[in-house]
């Protein structure tokens, strides 16, 4: 596995929310949010981010999310669990999705 596929593991996809619209479009936050793996560490998360985007984070905070209880006719199951990591860039930086 090259090292950019192992940036692009780390970083799965944008969490595209209106709350974190909010928080990338105002300027003193740039906030920014990303699906990331369960097993990944702040440190790999803000690694990926600066090596894909060219930027420098300021923060990292990640939550992990439960699954969903689904039901299909009679079938009961779940979502699966998955981790955010919310990225705040440093001052000055430009704009990343």
């Amino acid at each position: 596995m090259t090292s950019l596929d192992r940036l692009y593991r780390i970083i799965q996809e944008p969490v595209l929310t209106e709350k974190g619209a909010v928080g990338s479009d105002n300027d003193t936050e740039r906030r920014y949010a990303f699906r990331v793996p369960l097993d990944a560490n702040k440190i790999e998360i803000r690694q990926a981010v600066e090596k894909l985007f060219s930027v420098k984070v300021k923060s990292v905070n990640t939550l992990r999310t439960g699954g969903k209880a689904r039901r299909r006719g009679y079938a009961i199951g779940s979502t699966p669990k998955w981790k955010k990591a919310m990225v705040t860039l440093r001052e000055g930086q430009i704009e990343i999705l």
